[in-house]
């Protein structure tokens, strides 16, 4: 490139120069395409606390009781005999999950969700007013079972809802009861108690990219490099203990949601360690990126014992849409250790490392080739799905 600036006979003007520089030093597909990826930026002094990632709850409902009913009797000058007056109590409120697109996890859940009670009647006919009905708002994809794991509702759309407890109803007062049988009535009724129930709430999509790998591979890192989550990354073994999500963004405001998943070890399967939790966190993720560290002598022994435990939990589930990503491709025995990589696995590998920055954009331009694949792929299974049926 230098001698073809040196030579002024040549017809190439300076901005198509500077566009083959970017396509020899950068990745071609990036420099061509009609969008591009977004590296995270942050401000300067602005440290945001890390906040993992929830996809599964427990929680207790309480929907609200009815208002008591008033048992009151008129106090009229120069009228004994006035007659009842007491006022009926107010409905409780429901409690409705809610989905939307605002919320992207479940960490806002308390674990006792309480609906507001009805407001008791008064003397002087003054009905209790009913309350508003307390809505909890979900991620789409939600899924709602009782403790026996039966399904009660799945929250696909936004705006679906689910009435997981209902509010009592209200007590009727004294004046209620009032007859030509029974002109001065002395019983009012107490206000109906809410529906309590215990549910499982649990997201059925967590994110459309997961981050696999054995412990201090790096996925954390990574998920810091491709987007604005900060995750707590250490040099030691188990750091992440929760997953966290970050969002990828690119110029033609597509954003794709990442998950960085705590990492497996061998015998996961069988719920060593805290496995069955893990592995329910991938299995929630519709393509998988494998993390391979390259300071293993023998790093693709690590790909095949993560296919293995995978295949073990759930069979199909290391088929998903995926990639191999050789990590810390800046230390001294990562470019041996790399050719040995790409020589016994039959997928492609995409060098990178996260810590120095290196990749990342090839890699980001991959992630979203393989989400669209992904898309292109499950619709196409939807509408023959729809036409078998028709």
């Amino acid at each position: 490139m230098k001698i073809l600036r040196r030579c002024p006979s040549l017809p190439f003007t300076y901005s198509k120069l500077k566009l083959l520089n970017q396509c020899f030093e950068k990745n071609i597909v990036a420099v061509f395409s009609s969008y591009r990826p977004l590296l995270p930026r942050t401000k300067r002094g602005v440290t945001n606390e890390a906040k993992h990632f929830i996809d599964y709850k427990e929680v207790q409902v309480y929907g609200g009781d009815g208002g008591d009913g008033c048992m009151s009797f008129a106090k009229i000058p120069r009228k004994e005999f006035a007659g009842p007056d007491g006022g009926d109590g107010g409905n409780g409120g429901h409690v409705i999950f809610i989905a939307t697109t605002t919320e992207k996890s479940l960490n806002h859940l308390s674990s006792d969700i309480r609906a507001d009670k009805g407001v008791a009647g008064k003397s002087q006919n003054c009905h209790g007013a009913s309350v508003d009905h307390t809505y909890v708002k979900v991620p789409m994809g939600t899924v709602i079972s009782s403790m026996n794991g039966q399904e009660l509702a799945n929250l696909e759309c936004d705006g679906d809802y689910y009435v997981a407890g209902r509010g009592g109803v209200g007590g009727k007062g004294n004046q209620f009861f009032l007859s030509n049988e029974n002109r001065a009535p002395t019983i009012a009724e107490k206000g109906g108690k809410g529906e309590y129930h215990r549910l499982r709430v649990e997201l059925r999509t967590m994110a459309n990219i997961g981050l696999i790998g054995f412990p201090n591979a790096g996925k954390s890192t990574l998920l810091r490099a491709i987007t604005r989550a900060k995750p707590k990354v250490a040099a030691y073994p188990f750091t992440t203990r929760n997953p966290f999500v970050g969002i990828m963004e690119y110029s033609d405001h597509e954003q794709i949601t990442v998950a960085d998943i705590p990492g497996l070890i061998v015998g996961a399967h069988k719920n060593l360690g805290l496995g069955f939790s893990f592995l329910q966190h991938i299995q929630r993720c519709a393509c998988l990126l494998y993390v391979i560290d390259l300071s293993y002598t023998e790093p693709w022994t690590q790909f095949r014992a993560l296919q293995y435990e995978l295949e073990q939990y759930q069979e199909g589930l290391s088929t998903r849409p995926n990639l191999i990503v050789a990590n810390k491709v800046d230390l001294s025995v990562a470019e041996k250790n790399l050719e040995v990589l790409k020589a016994n696995v039959d997928l492609p590998v995409i060098a990178i490392s996260a810590a120095k920055q290196t990749g990342i954009e090839e890699l980001m331009m991959k992630i979203r080739k393989l989400y669209e694949k992904h898309k292109s792929d499950e619709k196409k299974t939807i509408n023959e799905a729809r036409g078998k049926v028709r």
